[in-house]
């Protein structure tokens, strides 16, 4: 059986659940394609299987030919499910929403999808994320919906042996821009290292393609502001198989990861850091309840309060026995909940349910 999965750009965490579901549903004999529309860096990771870039009509009815899939999963793209349609595709059409940023703006676009979907879509999916499964279920009643966590392979992503830091990492994964909330990221970062270790180190992971000049300007602004010159590394790029050694390093100094995003659908990054021994400390953006829950696979703060976020970042690096649960629980969490057995398993029965033979 071919699948052919369709999204924007390969970057961010829909890049990384595509390859992930690419080797987890080969297991079941399911064939994974990739379409991008385009590409914004030189960078594209090794998905394994046949991965297209290109946003041409004929390059894409081409490749619907040649590929004969049995269904096709659109991510966010709603208006693409009338453009395949019209370029004479036939089979099954989900819509998979993995996130829209801001709430207000997912309700907007949902809306906006529906004609899309009742008239020329089969089914929605998105992984459990309580604030989208709430906007499927007023405008879409009685149209088929799926709703099951992203999968993981916490072997081939995973702790690994590293050289001692003196100083506590902490770290931030995301854009350049307000949903990801880098402003709230350097505010803590700087009343850490005045309130709790002035050699406290901060790492900033993230693709610079993705942010606007006046984003960027303003974060660098900002970051002088601060004086963070000394403590904060930018990490632009970096591949995605030299990550669980980052991880690694960062739960091993007895840092940890820091999510400040407002709205989130089901970010990777918490996982990968779960998986590689990094506690987390996030707020409630969500798509992260399925991952964090608090006190037991990670910390909470409340967006915008700074002062709760440093008390329990000094929790999260001072309570060693705390500290050492989380870790613990989070991958045994991580293991059961996002294992490539189970989304196999509940991809397949999406499948069933929509007659995907």
């Amino acid at each position: 059986m071919n699948i052919l999965f369709v999204y924007y750009v390969p970057s961010g965490g829909v890049e990384t659940l595509n390859r992930q579901r690419s080797s987890a549903l080969k297991e079941v004999n399911i064939n994974c394609h990739f379409l991008y529309y385009r590409k914004e860096r030189d960078l594209v990771n090794d998905h394994n299987a046949p991965t297209f870039i290109t946003n041409d009509d004929d390059e894409i009815r081409a490749i619907l030919h040649d590929g004969n899939y049995d269904a096709i999963i659109i991510i966010s793209d709603y208006k693409s499910l009338l453009r395949f349609r019209n370029l004479e595709y036939k089979g099954k059409l989900i819509l998979e929403i993995q996130g829209y940023g801001p709430k207000d703006i997912a309700r907007s676009e949902l809306k906006k999808a529906i004609p899309y979907v009742v008239n020329y879509g089969n089914g929605l999916l998105n992984p459990k994320t309580p604030h989208i499964e709430e906007i499927f279920d007023e405008f879409y009643p009685n149209f088929p919906k799926f709703s099951f966590n992203n999968c993981f392979d916490s072997n081939r992503f995973s702790y690994q042996e590293t050289s001692t830091h003196h100083h506590p990492i902490v770290a931030w994964i995301g854009r350049i821009e307000d949903n990801k909330n880098w402003r709230e990221f350097l505010h803590i970062g700087h009343q850490l290292i005045h309130l709790y270790n002035p050699n406290l180190k901060l790492y900033m992971f993230e693709d610079p393609t993705l942010s606007t000049p006046q984003e960027r300007l303003a974060f660098q602004k900002l970051r002088h502001q601060l004086k963070l010159q000394q403590n904060l590394t930018i990490h632009s790029n970096v591949p995605h198989n030299k990550m669980p050694k980052y991880f690694s390093e960062i739960g091993e100094s007895g840092g940890f990861l820091c999510s400040t995003s407002k709205v989130e659908g089901a970010p990777y990054a918490l996982l990968e850091a779960m998986s590689c021994k990094c506690p987390v400390l996030t707020t409630d953006s969500d798509g992260v309840k399925s991952s964090i829950i608090h006190n037991y696979t990670g910390l909470y703060y409340t967006l915008g309060n700074i002062g709760e976020a440093v008390r329990e970042a000094e929790k999260l690096m001072k309570n060693q026995k705390l500290r050492e649960s989380i870790r613990a629980n989070a991958l045994l969490h991580l293991k059961k909940n996002f294992s490539p057995e189970r989304y196999c398993n509940n991809f397949s029965e999406m499948l069933a349910s929509l007659k995907i033979k």
